[in-house]
């Protein structure tokens, strides 16, 4: 599972923010608040972040899974043979993507 990051957990809670992100030495995000951006604290950023995390688990496995179809190019191949052939291969592949990884 891919880490949310303190950028996008900041912006989940404040859309209007203004601040910057760098790392420190040690790998720490730092967080440097800009233009009067009143500070989140800590607990809330990771508490967003964790919650950001369940709410997207469903999304790296879908991706490879996709994936595993050949890409969109073969993706539309399949729509199109779907189309002239009456089937629903391409339908049925997509549920059962969504169904073996659903969202939360």
């Amino acid at each position: 599972m891919t880490q949310s990051s303190k950028f996008d957990a900041i912006l989940a809670i404040n859309p209007e923010a203004k601040f910057t992100t760098a790392e420190n030495e040690s790998g720490e995000e730092i967080v440097t608040w800009l233009e009067g951006t009143t500070p989140i604290s800590e607990a809330d950023i990771s508490a967003k972040q964790a919650e950001l995390e369940t709410a997207n688990a469903h999304i790296a496995p879908r991706k490879k899974a996709y994936d595993a179809l050949g890409g969109w190019q073969e993706q539309l191949d399949m729509m199109y043979k779907d189309q002239v052939d009456g089937t629903t291969t391409w339908q049925d592949a997509i549920a059962k993507i969504k169904s073996d990884n659903p969202k939360s």
